[in-house]
């Protein structure tokens, strides 16, 4: 028995949009409006307004909060200052990663938990189940929030336009509590695009109102509104890993080059101490497959799942692909073994339907913006 999507609070009016609608962990989103390739110019030049309320939010509260979130995820999430936000993860006791996180410190007792849509039953679960002995509640509040992101280069001056909070004070990974076009906002200075941007956290019932404010603000410096797809090819552009293709439960924080999320020196004990420890110290003896960039030189694009092929051998596996609006090429992520993953590496190719095709070897980003 198959259940019906779920619909966001802006869904007739994505509709409304002429936007291509597809089914993503259970939502049904808006893949794209228009043209992909025009939706992500927008956000590297101008700006793009996306609808993100598939996200999974969970509150923490209580005495305990902090100490509950460092047994539960790998960060030193007590040392998180009020108002600021930080990137982490939640792994299994065997230090597979259950999902990527960034948890926001609402108040001093209060944080908020962000999820991955398709992991949030998850990640839910396991901190209802982590939070046993602590004087700390979580609660599922994927109901109380739609969440709208405007991101591009021209965003923070849109969204100045909108509010009279301190934008230029609000640093990148922070996030504060304010009115956005008559609305009640946490606006918080994160994104998943490369581009400086904003999420705005809001009530289901005033996404609509939100939205529309953004669009007229928006209108004369070229905002438009943008979908999943281009949101994808933004991401894979920047290097940021998505769960399921660059993070899975098969791989540890340091498989994945991003051991520097995982704080041994916090107090107390965590879940997957002491498998990460030992995963930290076998990418220091052995270093294991490295996730790398790598650029095509022909016109056919890698997909996840194929090959990366050297000398006749297999040597990595692509994990993410598509071609590259900026760069004007097919690009890749990959996990490659160590020896062919310094950037320049001659002879890597991937095995496209049985037909080498060369590729060039790049460290990761692809595209960082010019500060």
């Amino acid at each position: 028995m198959s259940t019906a999507p779920r619909r966001t609070a802006l869904d007739a009016l994505h509709r409304s949009l002429g936007a291509t609608m597809t089914d993503f962990a259970g939502w049904d989103m808006p893949l794209r409006y228009g043209s992909e390739r025009d939706e992500h110019t927008a956000v590297r030049t101008r700006a793009g307004l996306f609808d993100l309320s598939h996200m999974g939010e969970i509150t923490v509260t209580g005495p305990q909060a902090a100490a509950l979130l460092d047994y539960a995820l790998v960060g030193n999430i007590g040392g998180v200052g009020v108002g600021r936000a930080r990137y982490t993860m939640i792994c299994q006791a065997d230090g597979g990663i259950l999902d990527d996180l960034i948890v926001y410190r609402l108040q001093e007792q209060e944080y908020m938990v962000v999820a991955n849509a398709s992991n949030a039953q998850v990640v839910l679960d396991a901190l209802t189940e982590r939070a046993a002995g602590f004087e700390a509640e979580v609660r599922d509040d994927r109901e109380a929030y739609a969440l709208i992101a405007v991101q591009g280069p021209e965003s923070p001056g849109i969204l100045k336009s909108v509010t009279d909070a301190d934008l230029d004070g609000l640093k990148y990974y922070a996030g504060l509590p304010g009115t956005v076009a008559g609305v009640p906002a946490l606006i918080a200075r994160t994104g998943y695009t490369g581009e400086d941007g904003f999420e705005l956290f809001v009530a289901p019932g005033h996404a609509e109102q939100l939205w529309k404010a953004l669009t007229e603000a928006g209108a004369s410096v070229g905002l438009i509104p943008c979908g999943l797809s281009c949101r994808d090819t933004l991401r894979l552009e920047a290097g940021m890993p998505l769960y399921g293709n660059e993070l899975t439960t098969a791989l540890t924080p340091f498989d994945a080059g991003l051991g520097r999320v995982v704080k041994f020196k916090k107090e107390g004990d965590f879940v997957g101490r002491e498998a990460l420890r030992a995963a930290a110290g076998r990418a220091e003896s052995a270093p294991p497959r490295k996730l790398v960039g790598l650029v095509a030189e022909g016109r056919r694009v890698p997909r996840a799942g194929m090959d990366v092929v050297a000398g006749g051998e297999v040597v990595g596996r692509v994990t993410s692909g598509a071609p590259s609006p900026t760069l004007g090429k097919p690009i890749a992520m990959a996990y490659v073994d160590a020896a062919h993953a310094a950037p320049g590496t001659e002879g890597v190719g991937v095995d496209i339907r049985g037909s080498h095709e060369p590729y060039e070897v790049v460290a990761l980003p692809f595209y960082k913006r010019q500060k």
